[in-house]
């Protein structure tokens, strides 16, 4: 199964305007992704997701210049089904040989940012592909799925104080048992955010999984004071306190605060989660499939979760591939126990594939078609890829 081609594709499509909602991005209009694809002479194609940003909105020129004049050249010719063979391939770049016969990294200058999302891409299409030539889901390449079914928690929770109960609970009646909500610089103070949180948690009761994420905007202060407002109301995690550079400000936050700490989003290859580890910055992992290095590298921070006895939560927010990229490490990793799911405007979750994405009175059952199960909507992809 040999690689004939790689396409890129930067998609951007408009957000509904009864859907968009204001966050430190500012007001989300529209909604972006990379669509990776990987051809073999088999005419067998698989399907992955780069992000160019870890919110909707982003633009994604780079990384398809990246993945088709950088990252194609390498891949031409490679045998699809060595996916760890291309990953360190493409890592190592020319010293390649010396990683391999040496045992040992010797990476490129781009080890982080925008070159590790776009192999993110290439890695998830190569699963995707392994998955449906040998007519199994990922999860099963994977070692096999730890349960059947997993509960999801509902992602969003943007509204003011009057209002966020009501939204919040929005989710809670469709079946989701546990909920998260923004809070940060968006609030304009900390105060107002923890009257955001109070309101709630009074809102949802004592029962609903009830967490929170200030995007890293607050400062290590204005973390712990967020802590201690709100450290009555059992919140299950509260996520990326403060910018994801200052990891020893984040140990700082947690050392402060009982409130479990997540994050790993922003994160670049299991070596910045590991790193985050080392300082004790964090309870709960959140590698992002589209971001860390691809399924393969997702999977490797699930092992140091699982060595670590911290919690694994797959940062899912993104388009329906990446999603399903997180769904299959989350099921095959011991360490995870609950799904995001998203529950703002996200077209890419939704439009973009034919399949139905939905989470059944809040749960998730264990993928079953082969590969990540899913298949673009091209006359989506025709009518919202953008020249570059």
């Amino acid at each position: 199964m040999k690689i004939t081609n790689v396409e890129a594709f930067w998609l951007r499509c408009p957000i509904p305007k009864e859907k968009q909602h204001f966050s430190d991005y500012g007001l989300l209009t529209d909604f972006d992704m990379t669509l990776v694809v990987i051809t073999t002479d088999t005419g067998l194609q698989g399907f992955g997701e780069a992000k160019a940003a870890v919110g909707s909105s982003g633009v994604c020129a780079s990384i398809v210049s990246c993945i088709e004049n950088e990252i194609k050249p390498l891949l031409i010719g490679k045998d699809a089904h060595q996916i760890t063979r291309i990953w360190e391939h493409i890592y190592n770049g020319t010293r390649d040989h010396y990683a391999l016969k040496r045992g040992r990294k010797f990476p490129i200058l781009g080890r982080r940012g925008l070159t590790i999302s776009a192999m993110s891409g290439v890695d998830t299409a190569l699963w995707d592909l392994k998955g449906k030539a040998l007519g199994v889901p990922v999860v099963e390449l994977l070692g096999g799925a730890c349960r059947e079914k997993m509960p999801a928690y509902a992602s969003g929770g943007w509204a003011g104080t009057d209002k966020i109960g009501e939204q919040l609970l929005g989710y809670v009646s469709k079946g989701f048992q546990g909920v998260k909500m923004r809070v940060g610089v968006m609030d304009e103070t900390v105060q107002e955010s923890i009257r955001r949180v109070r309101a709630a948690r009074e809102a949802l009761g004592e029962n609903i999984k009830l967490m929170t994420d200030a995007h890293g905007t607050f400062s290590v202060p204005e973390a712990k004071q967020f802590c201690r407002g709100v450290e009555d109301c059992n919140l299950y995690w509260f996520e990326e306190p403060i910018s994801p550079d200052n990891r020893h400000g984040t140990a700082e936050v947690k050392a402060s605060t009982s409130i479990p700490i997540a994050a790993g989003e922003s994160e670049y290859t299991a070596f910045d989660v590991r790193d985050l580890i080392e300082v004790r910055a964090l309870d709960v992992v959140q590698p992002d499939s589209a971001i860390i290095g691809g399924i393969t590298e997702a999977m490797r921070v699930a092992h140091l979760a699982h060595t670590y006895q911290l919690e694994l939560a797959p940062h899912c927010w993104g388009s329906a591939f990446s999603f399903m990229a997180g769904v299959n490490v989350a099921f095959a990793a011991p360490a995870a126990t609950i799904i995001e799911f998203s529950s703002g405007g996200n077209p890419m979750m939704y439009d973009l594939v034919n399949e139905q994405i939905q989470a059944v009175d809040g749960m998730i059952e264990v993928p079953t078609a082969p590969g990540l199960g899913l298949t673009p909507n091209w006359d989506f992809v025709k009518e919202f890829k953008q020249t570059i």
